[in-house]
Formats: structure tokens, sequence, C-alpha cells
């Protein structure tokens, strides 16, 4: 991959970019950062974004130093956050941690890459190690973090442990002597913490690479363990694929660009044949679904997972076999109920969900709105994700 490449696909904005080319120019073998927090078992595609670009740094002949966050885990990372985020417990924080090392080596060169767990450096601090660090930031600077001004503005809970979030995650930095960090866009202000702990430390400055976010299966939110909107890398081919089936139509061109390998030219020629309607989006759909899972599980299991697929949901309305049969009259009912007592859902609360994450289709039309009436006639075909309901 060229430096224009590697420093444009799936990125909006690097700093300092100037001197990064002229350090890849060089050739100079650089330490490429990438951090994740263990705040769950499951890596999930938001995550395979900034993984993808730390291999494309790998097959560049870099080194990619891989930082399992256990000790930022168990402050929970602010960023975004309107309230503070409830830390894990060191037990857990371990348990999530194994899993992250198998998924992430789905993406990253095992033999090659350098990892590493925060409590390498961070069990060795004593009190004199953490004021030492504070003392490298004003308070000004941290409330530059903008979500710990939204907190205050707004006169949320915002407490003081987690001002230590940005410091903790600046200085894993110095500690690996990073060249280069890269990280999501609301990671923006940590990142550039690293530069400032490293400055304070003697060391150079890390450039930064930010990554454009992967909106999750409700079409609304970036890709998110908290909110179950996610693809997880550990989805069996079919579980996988079906996921990506169901994304919002919207996000097609969105996905190839940071889900797959398909050039540039490709899936832009493919946005405007959506937009001229060409193609249909449900075509567009089966060509991501499998170009997503031949990446984790291999071209033989993408094809199946297709025509698992297409034997399930491809066949006409009336030739598919529905696990749950509700006797109505023709007429509108509110959606919620319907689900409910169709055995879908087991609540409405739960209905709500599955509607707010794209999962409730009524004769092929996906419902949005939880509040919504619909029109049933016998025959009428509503799917709740892989499992359907007919109107007798």
């Amino acid at each position: 991959m060229d430096i224009d490449s590697l420093l444009s696909r799936r990125v909006t904005e690097t700093i300092d970019k100037s001197h990064l080319t002229a350090a890849l120019k060089s050739k100079k073998k650089l330490r490429v950062k990438l951090g994740i927090d263990p705040t769950g078992a499951d890596l999930h595609l938001g995550h395979a974004v900034t993984l993808w670009k730390l291999r494309e740094f790998q097959d560049a002949g870099h080194k990619a130093v891989f930082i399992i966050g256990d000790w930022t885990a168990q402050i929970g990372d602010p960023s975004g956050k309107d309230k503070t985020r409830q830390g894990l417990t060191e037990k857990q924080v371990a348990a999530n941690a194994k899993h992250f090392f198998d998924q992430a080596h789905l993406i990253l060169d095992k033999a090659k890459t350098e990892i590493h767990l925060q409590s390498e450096w961070f069990k060795k601090f004593g009190l004199k190690e953490v004021v030492r660090l504070a003392s490298q930031v004003s308070v000004q600077q941290l409330m530059a973090h903008e979500t710990f001004a939204e907190r205050i503005e707004h006169d949320q809970p915002f407490f003081a442990h987690e001002i230590l979030y940005p410091l903790l995650q600046g200085y894993d930095s110095v500690a690996v002597k990073a060249d280069v960090e890269l990280g999501a866009m609301e990671q923006k202000f940590n990142l550039l913490m690293g530069r400032r702990i490293q400055k304070a430390f003697g060391l150079p400055e890390q450039d930064v690479i930010l990554l454009k976010y992967l909106i999750g299966l409700d079409g609304k939110e970036k890709m998110s363990k908290t909110l179950s909107n996610y693809i997880s890398l550990r989805d069996s081919a079919t579980e996988m694929f079906g996921k990506v089936m169901s994304i919002p139509d919207e996000l097609i061109i969105h996905y190839f660009e940071l889900c797959t390998e398909v050039p540039e030219q490709e899936y832009l020629a493919m946005a405007d044949d959506l937009k001229n309607k060409v193609l249909n989006p449900r075509m567009a759909k089966v060509t991501l679904g499998k170009e997503i899972v031949k990446i984790y599980h291999g071209k033989d299991a993408a094809q199946k997972a297709a025509d698992v697929f297409e034997a399930k949901f491809g066949k006409n309305k009336g030739e598919i076999s529905a696990d749950f049969e509700l006797k109505k009259a023709a007429g509108s009912y509110p959606i919620l109920d319907i689900l409910v007592e169709g055995k879908l859902a087991v609540s409405k609360s739960e209905a709500r969900r599955k509607i707010a994450e794209g999962a409730v289709e009524i004769d092929d039309s996906k419902i949005k709105d939880f509040e919504a009436k619909v029109s049933l006639t016998k025959g009428s075909l509503i799917r709740l994700g892989k499992r359907f309901l007919r109107i007798i």
C-alpha cells in the first residue's frame, strides 16, 4: 500500500501529516500503537477499522504495538459519555483480555505484533509516580476535554478519577515509545494527550491518525458493545452475513469503505449505481456480506453463508416457513402489540429495542417507528431477526 492510501482510506485526520509523511518516505521503521479497553469479551467490526489500519502499517514493515487497556478499563473512558461509565473489576478485565488476544490475531500478524497489558508499567506506579504524571498537565488543559466541559456545563456528575483516564492513556505512549498512535475520532483528546505526556518525559511527540467510526446496525449510533448494535469478530459466518444483510441501505457504501478491502474506485462506482437505481441494494448487501465474511471465515464459508441466507430469506413470502402464527382480522394494529402477542418479543421493551436496531420488517418493509400501527391481512409476514410470524 502506498503512502497516500495508508494515510487516506478510513482516515479523517492526521497530526502531524507532513511529519509522518516524511518519516514514511525516509523508510524509518515506526512503532505504531493502538490501545483498546477490554470492556467486553468481543471485538467487533468497529474495532476492526483501527486494527486493519494497524495491519496496513505492519504489512508496510512497521512495528504494530497493541495495548490492552486493563487499567483504563477499570476507570471507564469518559469520551462522549454524558455520565460516568462504570469501571470494570480486575477479574472482569482479565477475563475479557484473554478473548481480545485471539480476536486481534484474526487481523494482525501474530508473529510480528508486540502486545502489552498496561499493568506491565502501571503495577509499578505508586503515589509519587501518579502525582508526577498529574503534574505534567494543567486543570485548564484537562477541562478542554469536550466531555468534561459539557458535564460541568449541564451540571452532570463528573468525578475526579475520570481525569486520570487521558493521563494514563497518554503515558502508554511513553511506556512503549510510540511514533504513531491510531484511534477513532472521539479519541482525539486522549491521543493528543499522548503527545503532551511524551514531550513532558523528554520523548519525541507521536504522530496521530484518527479514523472514521463505524455506524452500528441501528443506523444511528457508532457500533458499540454497550448499545448491542455490533457485529462481533467471533460471530459465525452465518450470523455475520445475516447481520450485514440487516444494515440500513444508506450504510452499504460506508461498510464497503470501512469493513472491506474492495478498492475505492469499485465501491464508489457501486455508490453511483445505487443512487441511479441501476443496482438493487439487496444485491449490493449480498456482495458486502460475502466480502466481510470472507475476511474472517474464508471464501467458501462466505458463499455458504450467503446460500443459507438465500434459502431462508430469499424465498417468496408465501414459501417461507413461519416460526409462529397469529390469527387476526384484517386491519391496523400497534406493532408493539403484534410483536408481543405473536411471541416474537417477550415484552414491549424488547420489541422497542429490536425496532430501534432495525431488526423488524413487515412484508419486506422495515419498521422504524415503535409507535406505528401496521396494516395486516391474511398471509402478512412479520420478521424479527431470523424469526417469522405469519398472520392467519
